[in-house]
């Protein structure tokens, strides 16, 4: 136990601190980005990085996700250029190949019209005939209905006509020329008991514009 003697002046005493020098700091890689103002957050990409050197641009990742989608762009554009110009090709074919077809089947019942005539239903069958024809062909002919209906009567003729063969010989979509071999069986008061006769007709076919249809513009015996 400490006494204090009461006789001795009390002094106060004043502790003095000593600071003593440390050991030198180090440059580290957090104190250089401290001492020279570098951003914090390039400090922590070169700890995280370890070889990532300071001051190094970051590469734009962004460039090459955008060269792709310009260049799928351009692909995709060229996938539909070629498409619709396969697909403008294909429709042409068709419609060359439906017209074909038609002004065939017309061309073959039109030589079956004109040879298919007879003195009981002339009058019927001629107008079958100028329906199915236009251009000069059908003027032609209208004028001189009149005499082939005298031809038809006089001479009793009853002429049923079959086709054998029939080929486009050229055609686009509005025009047609037409080969048909057609065989008739013809009675006149000159072969009552009737002969058989073959023809071969050349048929140029038009498309009527307004109604689509094909019609005889020039027939021709050709054999």
């Amino acid at each position: 136990m400490v006494t204090t003697d009461p006789r001795r002046p009390t002094r106060t005493v004043r502790r003095r601190m000593v600071i003593r020098p440390t050991a030198p700091l180090e440059d580290t890689p957090e104190t250089e980005a401290r001492g020279t103002g570098a951003p914090e957050t390039e400090a922590r990409e070169t700890k995280a990085g370890g070889t990532r050197a300071r001051g190094a641009k970051v590469p734009a990742m962004g460039r090459r996700p955008r060269l792709v989608a310009w260049a799928l762009l351009v692909v995709l554009a060229a996938v539909l250029v070629a498409g619709g110009l396969l697909g403008r090709r294909w429709y042409d074919q068709r419609q060359l190949a439906e017209a074909r077809s038609q002004a065939l089947a017309a061309a073959r019942q039109t030589c079956v019209n004109f040879v298919s005539v007879s003195a009981s239903t002339v009058d019927s069958d001629l107008k079958r005939i100028a329906d199915g024809a236009t251009g000069q062909f059908k003027d032609e002919f209208t004028q001189d209905t009149a005499q082939v209906k005298s031809a038809v009567v006089q001479n009793k003729v009853d002429s049923h006509g079959t086709v054998l063969r029939a080929g486009v010989v050229s055609a686009d979509r509005h025009s047609a020329v037409v080969l048909v071999a057609v065989d008739a069986s013809v009675k006149n008061t000159s072969a009552p008991d009737g002969r058989l006769s073959h023809y071969r007709i050349q048929v140029n076919m038009a498309r009527d514009a307004a109604s689509g249809r094909w019609l005889v513009a020039q027939l021709q015996f050709v054999g």
